[in-house]
């Protein structure tokens, strides 16, 4: 009787590669940029953001308050080095806030 192979693999490891074959990456980083700003920034500032959009590499984030905009415009470098480490890999190069 001949030994059966198994083909066992980790669902992460499948998932990945259906990701990779089916070129949805770009899409899977859209939705997890989008998560990671809610869970760095917090309630205070997820309370007046609008909108968090990923274009190619740039972050558009619509804010209800001006002045939280220009506080968070100081720290621009500071959020792209954030939500980086947070995903594990250079999604976003610049912010832009509106």
């Amino acid at each position: 009787m001949a030994k059966r192979r198994s083909n066992e693999s980790p669902i992460g490891d499948i998932l990945k590669e259906f990701i990779q074959i089916n070129k949805l990456q770009s899409g899977m980083d859209v939705i997890d940029v989008e998560a990671a700003w809610k869970s760095l920034m917090g309630n205070g500032v997820n309370s007046y953001t609008k909108e968090v959009v990923l274009k190619g590499s740039t972050l558009y984030v619509s804010l209800t308050s001006a002045v939280l905009r220009e506080e968070l415009s100081y720290g621009k470098q500071k959020i792209i080095t954030m939500i980086n480490e947070e995903l594990r890999k250079e999604v976003v190069t610049a912010i832009v806030l509106r």
